[in-house]
């Protein structure tokens, strides 16, 4: 089974693209990167330069490691979560370990259920996100009687990359996928390139939550896949041997 032939559209912000692009291209796929988030840095938070002073860091995305470490001395023995397998690579490749994390799943529900996040009464815990992100996690922890802080480190925007060339390839019968990770990315994307090629592609999301939201905005086919990069791989491979 392999994606020869297809294309799917990746929607991920261009820095966080790559690894995913060479997994579609060794099982035969064409990549057709097209941003739909664009990560900006903010100025460092200042709370950042107390880390130190924390039980507990968590990091919600790998954008979150790479803006929040940059230029920073990590403290050595700090204990430090990831939301998802992605956000605990990054922070591994950063020579951050051990990294608590989801044993499966790859959000704030699925961190929250884990065995180290039950017992965080009195902790101070620090949340490295974007702006603007999900309350969920926070209150939760501060539900179990942990003192939480938020460092936010970047913001989330809709990057202006031109959609014509992606259209004219969509018209030529050559997008078959869309991929998208966010309810966010999946606005922009709509909103970037108009609903005809949302309600024609099938789009691939990790998770029920975006799912909803893209048959809200009109899409038409979704398919949930298990998060991670290999469970998306897998799930558009299943799904083009199904139709072939």
């Amino acid at each position: 089974m392999s994606l020869a032939g297809r294309g799917v559209v990746v929607t991920r912000p261009r820095e966080l693209a790559e690894a995913f692009v060479q997994l579609l291209e060794r099982r035969g796929g064409r990549a057709l990167v097209f941003p739909a988030i664009e990560i900006q840095p903010l100025p460092p938070p200042a709370v950042l330069g107390g880390v130190a002073e924390f039980d507990l860091v968590v990091f919600i995305s790998p954008s979150a490691v790479r803006v929040a470490l940059s230029g920073l001395a990590w403290p050595r023995g700090l204990a430090v979560a990831a939301v998802g397998a992605g956000t605990k690579r990054e922070l591994e490749r950063a020579g951050i370990a051990p990294v608590i994390a989801p044993a499966a799943g790859a959000d704030s529900e699925a961190l929250l259920a884990a065995p180290e996040m039950q017992q965080v009464a009195g902790k101070r815990v620090l949340i490295v996100r974007g702006d603007g992100g999900r309350r969920l996690l926070g209150d939760s922890l501060a539900a179990r009687g942990a003192r939480v802080e938020y460092a936010e480190c970047y913001r989330r925007v809709r990057p202006p990359v031109d959609a014509a060339p992606l259209l004219a390839a969509w018209r030529r019968g050559e997008v078959d996928a869309v991929t998208v990770l966010s309810v966010q990315a999946l606005d922009n994307f709509i909103d970037m390139t108009g609903r005809q090629l949302a309600a024609a592609t099938p789009h691939f999301v990790p998770h029920q939550r975006v799912a909803g939201h893209a048959l809200s905005r009109g899409v038409r086919e979704v398919v949930v896949a298990a998060p991670g990069d290999d469970a998306m791989i897998e799930r558009l491979v299943a799904y083009f041997d199904e139709r072939d």
